[in-house]
């Protein structure tokens, strides 16, 4: 029997903070559309009832910013679009997340080398989390970056990490010599 067994009242639920906030996190993400080529198709089947994205808390598809705390780049980013994309990504309240779904979006895809407006991974425009390779990938790629983007969810932390405080303490400070005059 272990020691703390017995002394809470019946219902009592012991928790981290953090556990709380990422659990809520992590099973009410709301994904914003932006389909671009043909993997924004294997994006829309994910949404249907086939595949059920709703039992992973994710399937309230969201056509503003504003509301979405997830991105699904699916398709040929074209540097013409990345501004528009960068902006919409500058728009999502924090935390925010991006999942790059389909070859053309991860590095460009067949018009890598004489594709001269095509953006060689959607990585130089916004930020990453989860990339989905294939040409198109199935949506159960699709759903499996969704699995791994709450496996990353559920490891955040709010506050500092442990030791970190620690080892800001004994860093050594490092003094520079004045410029001279």
């Amino acid at each position: 029997m272990s020691w703390i067994e017995n002394r809470f009242e019946e219902g009592l639920i012991v928790t981290s903070l953090d556990f709380m906030i990422n659990w809520g996190r992590k099973n009410s993400i709301w994904p914003m559309t932006f389909g671009l080529a043909c993997c924004a198709i294997e994006m829309m089947a994910v949404g249907a009832s086939r595949f059920d994205l709703d039992r992973f808390g994710a399937g309230a598809f969201r056509a503003t910013p504003r509301q979405a705390d997830l991105m699904i780049v699916a398709g040929t980013v074209n540097y013409k679009m990345a501004s528009r994309l960068k902006r919409l990504y500058h728009q999502m309240p924090d935390p925010k997340y991006v999942i790059a779904m389909g070859a053309c979006t991860v590095g460009g895809g067949p018009y890598f080398k004489y594709g001269y407006n095509v953006v060689k991974g959607v990585d130089l425009v916004v930020p990453v989390d989860v990339y989905v390779p294939g040409c198109p990938p199935r949506p159960e790629a699709l759903m499996e970056g969704i699995m791994r983007l709450q496996d990353k969810i559920s490891a955040k932390t709010i506050g500092l990490p442990r030791g970190a405080r620690a080892a800001a303490e004994n860093r050594p400070l490092i003094a520079t010599a004045p410029a001279a005059v």
